[in-house]
């Protein structure tokens, strides 16, 4: 019997398995992923960045895990050889009904302790010449990695400390007892004293295999980038971001400077017709009717309607996605952007059309379910990762040490 099984090869998964790697020397665990690699879905497809947290709650989750999660990204990348780089980024008011605003959220990063500094149209354009905004705020601490370096990096770390790591096994059924976890898999059986649910876009559906009530959903987002022609990535040399809509809880379309010298800008976010639809074409019945059928999904959307038809004219139209563009790059045009990639964020959804804003974390009687784990989980991947290892119930660590480290006479 395993000590403990975790479900999903995501970067949180992973940065979980080495916690617990290195909290428990010697205990016996397993990390499962349906893929035939790690961080295929949202660790692979995100921007790369490396968030400060300026723009969450003082107090949450989400803005402690940023900021510290940020220093030690930064340092795990330098220790293990993995690329990244600190660009830092602008957030630029482009319209005089933005200033507040602006003011606002450089209010929230002293709040979160963060460097930040606001600058005016002049010091702007020192160092973003082709950017137009009224004022910005410059956070010197955000940045960049190779996030799909670092995920590996963090399996080898777990097998190097022991872990058993099986691609391709899918977890199809749960039985879950008050000191142990049965998971049926299309590759066997397997039993933990312990489960921990990382299942990322489909960590709602894991949690309920285990009889775990969440109150919650996960509805997907497509999030689609353009990417500037190698002749026009000088236009842009940090990352850069408008200042968000506080009506709509997406941070609006962006410039991201990628860690293999490519600009992309993006992304919108629509509705997708499968948790794993990277594309207009992928569509999946059960999903689509899932959503269709959700409370919650159509209590979210009717206040949104207005935002989420303008997102879905980006989507289809190129032009309406460059005069996003433009109102922070004017001189870009048409000829200027290429389609790229897209990513899918697992958005948690709560009955009452709410959507989960921070880290959501729940605890069965042998498991432990991460099911809202949205923007900045990369970032903060080491912190999240050393909080579920915390978590875990004084009873099974007991039982833990009782079988990996031997009695000694005294």
């Amino acid at each position: 019997m395993y000590d403990f099984a975790i479900v999903g090869g995501g970067i949180v998964g992973l940065s979980t398995g080495m916690a617990l790697t290195k909290r428990y020397p010697g205990a016996k665990i397993i990390m499962i992923e349906k893929e035939k690699d790690w961080a295929r879905h949202q660790t692979g497809h995100n921007s790369g960045v490396i968030h400060s947290g300026i723009y969450y709650k003082p107090g949450s989750y989400k803005a402690r895990f940023a900021r510290e999660g940020n220093a030690a990204m930064v340092e795990f990348c330098k220790e293990h050889g993995i690329a990244y780089d600190v660009c830092g980024k602008v957030i630029v008011a482009t319209e005089p009904k933005e200033l507040p605003l602006l003011d606002n959220l450089y209010q929230r990063g002293l709040q979160n302790e963060l460097n930040v500094k606001k600058i005016d149209k002049e010091e702007l354009k020192e160092i973003e010449p082709h950017v137009a905004g009224l004022a910005a705020i410059r956070v010197p601490s955000c940045g960049i990695a190779d996030y799909k370096g670092v995920s590996r990096t963090f399996a080898r770390i777990i097998q190097e400390g022991g872990g058993e790591l099986r691609l391709g096994t899918k977890a199809e059924n749960i039985a879950e007892e008050a000191n142990k976890v049965t998971i049926e898999t299309n590759r066997g059986t397997i039993e933990a004293r312990f489960l921990i649910n990382c299942a990322g876009l489909h960590s709602d559906r894991v949690a309920k295999m285990t009889g775990m009530k969440t109150g919650m959903k996960i509805v997907p987002f497509r999030g689609e980038y353009y990417e500037l022609v190698p002749e026009k990535r000088h236009l842009v040399k940090h990352l850069i971001y408008p200042v968000p809509n506080p009506d709509f809880p997406f941070l609006g379309v962006h410039f991201t400077r990628m860690i293999n010298g490519e600009v992309h800008a993006g992304p919108n976010a629509v509705l997708a017709f499968k948790r794993e639809g990277y594309t207009k074409k992928d569509i999946d019945i059960k999903d689509v009717f899932e959503v269709l059928t959700y409370s919650g999904f159509w209590k979210m959307a009717m206040p949104n309607m207005k935002e989420g038809m303008k997102e879905m004219v980006r989507s289809f139209s190129k032009q309406a996605f460059l005069h996003s563009l433009q109102r922070l790059i004017p001189e870009l045009t048409e000829k200027d952007i290429v389609p790229t990639h897209a990513g899918v964020r697992a958005q948690a959804l709560m009955h009452d059309g709410s959507m989960v804003d921070d880290f959501a974390i729940f605890s069965g009687k042998s498991s432990m379910h991460v099911c809202n784990a949205p923007s900045p989980a990369a970032t903060a991947s080491i912190k999240i990762g050393e909080e579920i290892a915390n978590r875990v119930p004084e009873s099974l660590e007991f039982r833990i040490k009782a079988h990996v480290v031997p009695a000694v006479s005294v």
